[in-house]
């Protein structure tokens, strides 16, 4: 098998919400939106990065003692990290032995996915299951991603790919032989409130869902439900006339946006933009639920979850 490596900060076993049956879900690093509400910071950039767990910190001092760039250092106001500094080696998160201090982030072979995703097949085949890719954007490591889907084929999985579709057509293509079932995110209809809110504009993103649709693979759509960002009547429209002209669209699951990733933020010396909005309530799911499936293609579902 091909010994190319890619970078991941994740792999989850027995997952249940990231396509049929039960799955190994494969988190990639990197990404090329940067969305307001992203709940897996870690996930943008491509590059390792340290993470210090405060609260569980026993104060043994080793990460101070042991960082060979000065990129660590007590002070009375407490432990300061200089992330410029940091040569990424890891010598502090080997010497810490409570685990405060982690590696979001590490490079994998081929080899070593399938090894981890073989574990549970008896429960992929019990259930319909298989393996996802997911992030961050897979195919924002292109090449990695096609060798493990290849390689997950060839050992007879079901294989599914959650992307945004921010990835040249040609490139997209070419991963697409080796997908199952594609869960596609959907943020805004406007190009330029997609643009405001995620970073890029969403012309590319709709032309490769379009052309997607003629490969007769099946998609998932998936838009996180952000209050006051992309919830109006307007957007959601627009989303369910888009929509309702495709013909492989099985599902749309509206996700309601959450704040459990803020805390990563922090841990990461990045901005969380969205402090002071809270989350949609179960009524307010269930109307934009209800609008969507009044106005959507009866033979697409649409759900919330």
């Amino acid at each position: 098998m091909s010994e190319l490596t890619g970078t991941i900060f994740d792999i989850k076993r027995f997952a249940v919400h990231d396509g049929p049956g039960i799955r190994t879900t494969v988190f990639f690093k990197g990404c090329p939106l940067r969305c307001l509400w992203c709940h897996n910071p870690e996930s943008m950039k491509i590059q390792k990065q340290i993470v210090f767990f405060e609260n569980k910190c026993i104060g043994c001092g080793e990460c101070f003692k042991r960082c060979p760039s000065g990129a660590l250092e007590a002070t009375p106001e407490g432990r300061v990290y200089y992330r410029a500094k940091c040569k990424l080696c890891g010598t502090c998160v080997e010497y810490c032995y409570a685990e405060a201090t982690v590696m979001e982030g590490k490079t994998v072979t081929v080899q070593e996915v399938i090894d981890e995703v073989k574990k549970d097949m008896p429960f992929y085949e019990n259930s319909g299951g298989g393996v996802t890719l997911s992030g961050g954007e897979p195919t924002f490591q292109p090449d990695f991603c096609l060798a493990v889907l290849k390689a997950s084929k060839e050992e007879g999985m079901h294989t599914t790919l959650d992307t945004s579709g921010c990835v040249k057509w040609d490139t997209l293509e070419k991963i697409l032989e080796y997908v199952d079932l594609v869960l596609y995110d959907m943020k805004h209809m406007n190009p330029d409130k997609h643009k405001e809110f995620t970073g890029v504009p969403n012309e590319l993103i709709l032309s490769n869902l379009k052309k997607m649709d003629q490969l007769s693979i099946p998609i998932e759509i998936r838009m996180p439900t952000i209050p006051e960002l992309n919830d109006s009547q307007e957007n959601l429209q627009a989303l369910a006339e888009f929509l309702s002209e495709l013909k492989n669209v099985k599902r749309i699951k509206l996700l309601p946006y959450h704040r459990l990733g803020e805390g990563k933020y922090e841990r990461l010396d990045m901005d969380y933009r969205l402090k002071d909005l809270q989350p949609p309530s179960k009524e307010r799911m269930k109307e934009i639920t209800d609008f969507m499936r009044d106005r959507i293609s009866e033979r697409i579902e649409v759900i919330s979850g």
